[in-house]
């Protein structure tokens, strides 16, 4: 079938549009034709360094959309069901089979841009289009994704709304849900307020939490502080309960570290590279510090579990989006990176 999708030619390339082919879904395969697709900082972060010999690639992970098609190893989904695509787990590993898929032993399935197989759906003419990404490739306006990445929801829920769930709403309020689980009335410092920082800000405020957001943009501490939280530009507090570093900067990880209460944790979600600490204070302080990805989230376990908190009133998603046109795909993601919008969708006519 001939679907259109944004490509990136060449690392750090734009996006632009162009007409592909992508083939049925095997078995083991749901086609999806999207309504909906966030941008997140992993797809920026990742075009801008992905391998060229697995160029031009479809990014986009955040998809959400309606079921096309089936493979006939497929149970629970059938053609016109709504669904909120994320990220991709093999089922079978040990982790994935105790419970824990975001850590599966087969993550590389989310980012080799092709199938397991090594194959790929996608070609344009003669030439091979490289995807798969996160199992879904959602900047298109179809994608084939697989049972374990592929969560039903309401059919009455907005595309724009649902697509986010996916990862950047999953990743921030999973980490306070899934992972801190902090008390009422203890004290969460945030340090990013993107759509994952925004994401935990609301779900630690929804608990009763004291909610001290940290960013440089002041447009992102408004919104914090809408959201309930103390906005700042530098986190000088001591005794914070919890710290949620999403930009994996080592000088704001410093920043948590220091100030921590004693037993405190820290959980780190920015991708990053290296920081250093001082062990000994760690050590004396009895300090934590946890990684965490896709909020420890079970997809089709959590994602409606933020539906429900999405329609009481506790996670109201709607104030993070700005939605683009699928055809302005660039500017969306330029924008974001300017710092001008927090979570851009992607909408599809």
């Amino acid at each position: 079938m001939r679907i259109q999708a944004a490509l990136v030619e060449q690392p750090g390339g734009p996006f632009t549009i162009h007409d592909v082919e992508i083939q049925d879904p095997r078995q083991d395969e749901i086609l999806v034709r999207v309504t909906a697709a966030g941008i997140c900082h992993t797809d920026l972060t990742m075009r801008r360094g992905w391998r060229p010999e697995r160029c031009p690639m479809v990014f986009g992970h955040e998809g959400a959309g309606v079921v096309a098609a089936v493979g006939d190893a497929i149970t629970g989904f059938a053609p016109g069901d709504a669904v909120c695509l994320s990220y991709r787990s093999c089922g079978t590993c040990d982790l994935c089979v105790t419970g824990r898929p975001a850590y599966c032993l087969n993550s590389d399935l989310n980012t080799r841009g092709t199938r397991a197989d090594g194959s790929s759906p996608l070609t344009r003419g003669s030439t091979t289009v490289f995807g798969n990404f996160f199992g879904q490739s959602s900047f298109a306006t179809h994608a084939l994704a697989y049972q374990t990445n592929t969560v039903r929801i309401p059919a009455g829920l907005p595309p724009a709304l649902a697509a986010p769930l996916g990862c950047s709403v999953q990743t921030g309020a999973g980490t306070i849900l899934n992972v801190l689980r902090p008390e009422p009335g203890s004290t969460v410092a945030v340090l990013g307020a993107g759509s994952v920082g925004l994401s935990a800000v609301m779900a630690a405020v929804s608990e009763g939490c004291t909610v001290i957001a940290v960013d440089p943009v002041e447009s992102r501490r408004v919104l914090a502080e809408e959201l309930g939280a103390t906005a700042t530009t530098e986190l000088t507090a001591r005794g914070i309960h919890y710290a949620i570093d999403t930009t994996g900067r080592a000088d704001v990880i410093g920043q948590a570290l220091s100030a921590l209460r004693r037993r405190g944790t820290l959980a780190l979600l920015g991708i990053g590279g290296r920081a250093d600490f001082n062990v000994m204070a760690t050590m004396v302080n009895g300090i934590t510090i946890r990684g965490v990805i896709e909020g420890d989230a079970t997809p089709s376990d959590f994602i409606p579990r933020l539906i429900d908190l999405h329609r009481s009133g506790r996670l109201p998603l709607e104030k993070l989006i700005a939605e683009y046109p699928f055809a302005d795909i660039e500017t969306a993601a330029q924008d974001a990176l300017a710092g001008k919008v927090v979570k851009p969708i992607l909408t599809f006519g």
